[in-house]
């Protein structure tokens, strides 16, 4: 151990005698010293980089790959004022990458100036706060220039100039042709350092990403024009290949966002969307969301803005996956473009290299306005716009050919007959005898009620009088949303129809949505009713049991109250009067289920909302529950009462619907 130590002294010493001796004037280059993992290495002295050093490094901060290169110059042409955009690639933007505008053009006598760095016309250094660009760091440009080679041609009124960078090292400017506005062409984008290319991806990877880039600017900017072209591998041999292609919109600011979504995101969106507009102090929000049903596996049709820049922001997206909450089936994303205005001051867009992040002086306002804004608009949406039977679905309800079918003779009543049959099997195969045989109608039979519909084991208690659901005129009942209940298919889906068609409904995922709204109705009012169990349950949950302890206060303000009893076993005194007949064990479990998969990762109100998903379940209609007409029709007009029905709580629709025109498709009247 003494030698050892003496080693440690030993070394200790070497490294501050080397210290010493450097500060006494020696030449450090003489000076052996040891890394962290125990590699000779010499000392270098501490020098000032050469400029073309320090625009490689900042290139390799600002220009990863060809789309950032893209992103940059046209966000430079925007700021610009220019109307119409048009870009060239080649090779992915690896050979070629050219942006034209019409926009104010560079003097010449700034041409060299702008490819320095931290110089620009968009700030003068006094005021780094109200900033009203896309761009300002300066840095573009020399980046750009010092890893390929770089052409600007620009005319700001009736003289055009040219000023090219190879690789960092800047020509003379001198005269050229243009119209007014500015050319930047990109030529063999990290030729200067090679090894960046090794880290591209394949052409088609990169052009896809150009796309994506210039889909966001062009949402951003709704009143430009933008047009992408695709010259294939070769600039000067390939053919041109337009991939984007989007005129300038017409109209309102507003009006020409939604006119721009509409057009890149798919006409989808516009027919299952709902308009966004709110406000909130100095915030406006406006856009388009899709309902949930539009939603995708991963997250790449979302679309936000800060005052006209395209953001990724961690904040923002958090604050949309909140307004969606339990509207959407886990795993799946939304499909939005949100626009957020608000003064320059109030925010503050230099806080990330590629200006992808944002930081706001009033957060909370921010995600308040966001989260309420879309809670409110999803729960607005009417039960018109509720799922419809697509294309595919339709197909597979081809009628079944009947056994006539393959005669000799064509004739065409006895192929109606079959066609009436084949539909006949399709609405009635449950009830056939599986012997065979012509299909009856099942035998009358009483209709069960539901255990305490009197009181509140159900939101959709019959009024006085059991039959005043019934008490409507014809023609009033079909004019409902969710029109009239006819019959109970499979005693789990209702049959209602409507002026238009017919609608389907889940009984259990509808009811399932109500109880939760009341359920969340009555915590933000005055607290979950609870009723005391006669005898207290002790369920076994294992090692959730801390988990659930821990949360013991949380449940009870929703209803729940539970203790300790020992080991992994918890007690249940008391449940919400919400939930009826629910099984406190299957109960108590499902909600230690939650918080074990919510952990703490989630907000408080969030893992409140995701219990009392749960805790819904249990206090809803089950499938295989036979209902009256009365009680049909009154789960239909609840429905149509409350905001965000038309979803149960995990995200999926609780209802589509049948067009009457689609009907007449499938028995051959269209």
């Amino acid at each position: 151990m003494a030698g050892l130590a003496g080693a440690q002294t030993s070394d200790q010493g070497f490294r501050l005698g080397a210290v010493h001796a450097s500060d006494s004037g020696m030449a450090s280059a003489d000076l052996n010293m040891v890394n962290d993992r125990g590699t000779p290495t010499r000392r270098r002295p501490i020098r000032r980089l050469d400029a073309v050093a320090q625009n490689r490094i900042a290139a390799g901060e600002v220009i990863e790959r060809p789309a950032s290169a893209v992103k940059e110059l046209v966000e430079n042409a925007l700021d610009a004022g220019a109307g119409r955009i048009a870009v060239t690639l080649a090779d992915g933007g690896k050979r070629l990458i050219r942006v034209e505008d019409d926009g104010a053009g560079i003097p010449a006598a700034e041409l060299a100036l702008s490819l320095e760095r931290h110089a620009t016309s968009k700030i003068d250094g006094d005021d780094l706060v109200n900033i009203a660009t896309l761009g300002f760091r300066g840095e573009a440009l020399p980046s750009i220039a010092a890893v390929s080679r770089l052409y600007i041609v620009s005319r700001p009124g009736e003289a055009a100039a040219e000023i090219g960078a190879v690789a960092g090292t800047i020509e003379p400017a001198r005269p050229a042709a243009r119209a007014p506005g500015t050319t930047v062409e990109v030529r063999d984008l990290f030729c200067a350092t090679p090894a960046r290319l090794k880290f591209l991806k394949t052409a088609r990877a990169e052009t896809q990403a150009v796309v994506e880039v210039l889909r966001r600017l062009a949402l951003s900017a709704p009143g430009v024009g933008f047009r992408l072209t695709d010259l294939g591998e070769d600039p000067a041999t390939g053919t041109p290949r337009v991939l984007l292609d989007c005129p300038p919109e017409r109209g309102e600011t507003e009006a020409a966002r939604l006119a721009r979504a509409s057009r890149l995101m798919g006409a989808d969106l516009e027919a299952d969307g709902v308009a966004i507009a709110a406000e909130r102090e100095a915030f406006r929000l406006s856009g388009i969301a899709g309902l949930p049903g539009l939603a995708r596996g991963s997250a790449v049709h979302q679309y936000l803005f800060v005052n006209g820049r395209p953001v990724r922001d961690r904040l923002l997206l958090g604050a949309v996956k909140a307004g969606y909450g339990d509207f959407l089936i886990r795993g799946r994303h939304p499909v939005f473009a949100l626009w957020l205005d608000c003064p320059p001051a109030m925010v503050d867009v230099n806080v990330h290299p590629a200006k992808a992040e944002v930081r706001f002086r009033e957060a909370a306002t921010v995600r308040a306005l966001v989260v309420g804004t879309l809670r409110r608009a999803l729960g607005a949406a009417g039960h018109e716009g509720g799922s419809t039977l697509s294309a595919t679905a339709l197909a597979q309800m081809t009628p079944i050919e009947g056994p006539a079918a393959g005669a000799s003779n064509g004739d065409a009543a006895e192929r109606a007959r079959n066609l009436g049959a084949g539909a006949l099997r399709w609405m009635g195969a449950a009830r056939r005898p599986a012997t065979g045989g012509e299909w009856r109608p099942p035998a009358p039979t009483a209709t069960e009620p539901l255990p305490g519909l009197a009181e509140t084991a159900t939101p959709f208690a019959l009024p006085a009088g059991a039959e005043a659901a019934h008490a409507e005129s014809e023609e009033v009942a079909l004019n409902h949303p969710l029109g009239t209940a006819r019959g109970q298919l499979h005693e789990t889906y209702i049959l209602a129809e409507t002026a238009e068609g017919l609608v389907i409904v889940d009984q259990h995922a509808a009811h399932e949505r109500l109880v939760l709204e009341r359920l969340k109705r009555e915590r933000a009012e005055q607290g979950i009713k609870r009723q005391a169990l006669l005898i207290p349950e002790i369920v076994d949950v294992g090692a959730e049991a801390e988990g659930v302890l821990a949360a013991a206060e949380d449940l009870a303000a929703l209803g729940l109250v539970i203790e300790g009893f020992g080991p992994g076993t918890l007690c249940v005194r008391e449940v919400p009067v919400l939930l009826g007949h629910a099984c406190p064990a299957a109960l108590l479990r499902d909600v230690a289920d939650e918080l074990a998969t919510a952990g703490t990762t989630e907000g408080l109100e969030a893992r409140l909302d995701a219990v009392l998903s749960r805790m819904a379940c249990h206090g809803s209609v089950r499938a295989g529950r036979r209902l009256s007409l009365a009680e049909m029709n009154a789960l239909l007009r609840e429905m149509e009462a409350t905001p965000g029905a038309q979803w149960c709580n995990h995200g999926r629709p609780t209802s589509v619907r049948l067009g009457k025109a689609d009907i007449e498709r499938l028995f051959a009247r269209r």
